[in-house]
């Protein structure tokens, strides 16, 4: 759900994409940035486009052909980002496991020591299946191989910690759709100086002209010379979002998201339902239910758009009639909406034969 502010802030007037207003607010975006990617040693800066061009840049910049690229998938955005490693033709390995499953400390350490990558990826809240994945024996190991390592933040960034610097990552990306309660547009990075220093000292030029991180900061923070046409108002949304945040703390928003997903799971397992993802291991703001036997998620995805205006998703790949995906994030995560969103999708459920 988009913040009221954002809209009102997407309804201001647009200055040109060389304006110092522009620079300005870009400078004011960064810093809010840090605080909530957690850093105080890396930079960070906002790429033109949705998350999966953040995804894209981070890999167009910090792979070469032949280098080898280690990724731990357990689901549909680890696949997708294989597939790009591939694309850059990087020597792509993986460790893999079921959708919806996480990586122990050991045996995700024990994979990056064999294979000695150049560049570890890992998606620390997977969308497509509601597992959150610890990152910080991933970084130690790949560090200790000289690795750097990427982390796929696009459903965690605005809504639960991240802690680049304490946790080690690298180079990081979302997205401006789901916990920051923007509309989709933009993808915030995060660099580790590491990232930073081997960008820099980089000699071959990245595939991709648009995606070039060098070429991007050096618009928006250095010479200002022109790149690309910025999508300003997108920018304007980003910043009032970020304002939004900070007013209320970073820490009272990943606790009051941390407690609507607990009071979340509660009314689930009342009504005799299922999580997809064990405790512990579950992202807060996007929660997997098992679909009970015999129904149809499909139609009960459908009744509850028609008879209470509330959109949830399904399943994909593996999981494809097997889960309801529901985010829970941003202006959404509050007790009166979720009671809302609780008693609707029960009443969903029974018209569709559910007996709880």
């Amino acid at each position: 759900m988009v913040h009221p502010r954002v809209y009102e802030a997407l309804s201001q007037p647009v200055v040109g994409h060389l304006d110092p207003y522009f620079f300005a607010i870009m400078s004011e975006i960064e810093e809010s940035l840090k605080l909530i990617y957690g850093t105080t040693e890396g930079i960070t800066m906002v790429i033109s486009g949705t998350g999966s061009a953040g995804m894209e840049a981070s890999l167009a910049n910090f792979l070469e052909p032949g280098r080898k690229f280690a990724v731990l998938a357990n689901g549909y955005f680890c696949d997708r980002i294989s597939e790009m490693g591939r694309r850059q033709e990087a020597q792509v390995v993986r460790f893999e496991k079921p959708w919806g499953a996480t990586f122990e400390d050991q045996e995700a350490a024990e994979f990056i020591r064999r294979e000695k990558p150049s560049l570890v990826a890992y998606v620390h809240a997977e969308t497509s299946t509601g597992a959150l994945q610890r990152g910080d024996r991933i970084c130690a190991a790949a560090h200790e191989v000289g690795a750097l390592v990427v982390a796929d933040c696009v459903t965690s960034l605005g809504a639960m910690p991240v802690n680049a610097d304490q946790t080690g990552i690298d180079i990081a990306y979302s997205c401006t759709q789901k916990g920051l309660s923007c509309p989709p547009g933009l993808s915030p990075m995060f660099l580790s100086p590491k990232a930073v220093a081997w960008l820099n000292q980089r000699t071959s030029s990245p595939r991709s002209w648009y995606l070039d991180l060098k070429l991007i900061r050096d618009y928006t923070t250095t010479s200002h010379r022109y790149h690309h046409t910025a999508p300003i108002s997108m920018f304007y949304g980003l910043h009032q979002a970020l304002a939004v945040i900070l007013e209320e703390g970073p820490k009272s928003r990943w606790n009051r998201h941390l407690h609507c997903h607990q009071a979340f799971v509660d009314g689930i397992e009342a009504m005799g339902l299922a999580m997809h993802v064990p405790e512990g291991h579950r992202i807060p703001t996007l929660n997997t239910v098992v679909v009970p036997s015999g129904i149809d998620d499909a139609k009960v995805r459908a009744r509850l758009l028609a008879q209470a205006g509330i959109e949830i998703s399904g399943g994909f790949g593996p999981l494809a009639g097997k889960v309801f995906r529901v985010g829970v994030m941003g202006p959404l995560a509050t007790e009166a909406n979720l009671e809302f969103l609780l008693r609707e999708f029960h009443r969903a459920l029974a018209a569709e034969g559910y007996k709880s």
